[in-house]
């Protein structure tokens, strides 16, 4: 019995221990995913430093022009994040959830009419003279809060039917999803559709139709990929990059080298071989090759460690949010990040073809860190406007009241509560419950234990045959 005591006060302590003044199960996952974000900020700064100094100096003759530009980019990010982390989220899934779908709609629009391809072969950005806007990577922040918004008043409220939760998602998610892949930008596309599927999962959508969703996916995806030369050299280029060394293959190739010339340790922060001229994009898709060549194996392996870690608090946020809302938003903005690096990471050791997205918070692009840092501001308003809820325990606590036994109290309403009365007498002044002496402790009888009291003396232990 005493060790059972003592683990009910010990699992009770647990529950209610705090830090700053806020309950450990929401503080703790908070403060996780803040130091992950900033120590991958922080280190994504350095190495675009180190990765982009020679490609900035021939071009603009300032070494640090890239670094200066994505501090630039990260001060807008967190000042948009401190923002959506301050307001409630159910304003974005709930309120204005149409007016920013329309407006998602209308950039995925102009891309298609006054986008650019940067030289990419593919239209997904809009020159606006300072900044390059790529409106598929805020689109993703988009299809959460739709998905999110459609689940819960299916899943939760229960105000559509299961024909207008499959007609709602495919207008809402599938029509900004179309506008993707018309650029084309498969990459965006399979991010958002593997994070539909982690939602999905957390809302209660049945397996056969999760899975169902990935085969028509899987057989979508292969359709696009072979559809024309651009997309068919990059997929083919995964199974044999040295069938074009110098063509198609050049830059899987070359992000081979840097993770050779790396080998376990690296060879230091800043003395990148790979970088001068010969690994192209190596501040942004490729990044995580130069991490490789400086940082060796430890190095890469510590930038997944950060974000797994980062899923870790992400999830935790979600698991305590106060509704299915809060849940679907949390675990989404969480999801995509994963696997976005995922998709990037196998795409640069070449065991999946090449997509052209960076990593979240390391790799070089205004609106990748600005869309990932409001991913944080979003996960941050779930964990901010999350709360225990109030049991009916709760309730009873606060109506205890503790009354001197010499004193009575001149009125006692008809249901005050429970009270803790020191003395041990009631009203008439009649012991409350026998009282014995063992041992030398006074020990106090109160009577049936509440078991006993519902099944009553005469009944044992019911049984369901």
């Amino acid at each position: 019995m005493t060790g059972d005591v003592a683990a009910r006060r010990g699992s009770r302590g647990r529950e209610q221990r705090s830090l700053f003044g806020v309950p450990e199960r929401f503080m703790r996952p908070r403060l996780v995913l803040l130091a992950c974000v900033a120590v991958l900020v922080g280190f994504g700064a350095l190495m675009v430093f180190s990765a982009s100094s020679v490609s900035a100096l021939n071009s603009t003759g300032d070494a640090a022009y890239y670094l200066w530009r994505q501090l630039g980019f990260v001060a807008i990010g967190t000042v948009i994040a401190a923002f959506l982390a301050w307001c409630d989220y159910h304003v974005w899934v709930r309120t204005f959830l149409m007016p920013i779908w329309v407006l998602t709609l209308a950039l995925l629009a102009a891309v298609i009419v006054l986008g650019t391809d940067n030289g990419m072969g593919a239209t997904r950005w809009i020159n606006l003279g300072f900044f390059d806007l790529q409106p598929s990577e805020f689109a993703k922040i988009t299809i959460i809060f739709t998905a999110a918004n459609v689940a819960e008043s299916y899943y939760e409220r229960g105000t559509i039917d299961f024909t207008h939760f499959i007609t709602l998602l495919g207008v809402g998610v599938g029509l900004p999803l179309l506008l993707i892949v018309v650029q084309p930008d498969k990459g965006t596309t399979m991010v958002c559709g593997l994070t539909l599927v982690v939602m999905g999962y957390l809302a209660g959508v049945p397996k056969r139709y999760l899975f169902l969703f990935l085969g028509v996916a899987a057989v979508g995806f292969l359709a696009i990929s072979l559809k024309d030369d651009y997309s068919r050299a990059r997929f083919l280029t995964m199974f044999d990059p040295w069938a074009d060394p110098y063509g198609n293959g050049w830059q899987l190739i070359q992000g081979f080298y840097a993770f050779g010339s790396g080998g376990l340790l690296g060879v230091g922060i800043g003395f990148s071989r790979q970088k001068y001229s010969y690994l192209p994009m190596a501040h942004n898709d490729f990044i995580f090759a130069v991490i490789g060549e400086e940082c060796g194996l430890l190095g890469t392996l510590g930038v997944l460690a950060g974000f797994l870690l980062f899923l870790w608090a992400g999830l935790e946020i979600a698991r305590h949010a106060p509704d299915l809302a809060g849940r679907l938003v949390a675990a989404g903005c969480t999801s995509i990040v994963l696997v976005q690096l995922f998709l990037n990471v196998l795409g640069v050791i070449g065991f999946f073809p090449l997509s052209g997205k960076p990593i979240p918070f390391v790799s070089y692009g205004g609106s990748s860190i600005i869309a990932s840092l409001m991913l944080v501001g979003l996960i941050m308003s779930v964990s901010l406007h999350s709360s225990l809820p109030e049991t009916a325990h709760d309730r009873e606590r606060r109506s205890l009241r503790a009354v001197d036994g010499a004193e009575r109290p001149a009125e006692r309403p008809a249901r005050s509560g429970l009270r803790v009365v020191e003395g041990g007498r009631s009203a008439g002044g009649a012991p409350r419950g026998r009282v014995s002496e063992s041992g030398g402790r006074r020990r106090i009888d109160l009577g049936p234990s509440a078991t006993e009291r519902l099944r009553g003396r005469d009944q044992g232990p019911r049984t369901r045959r």
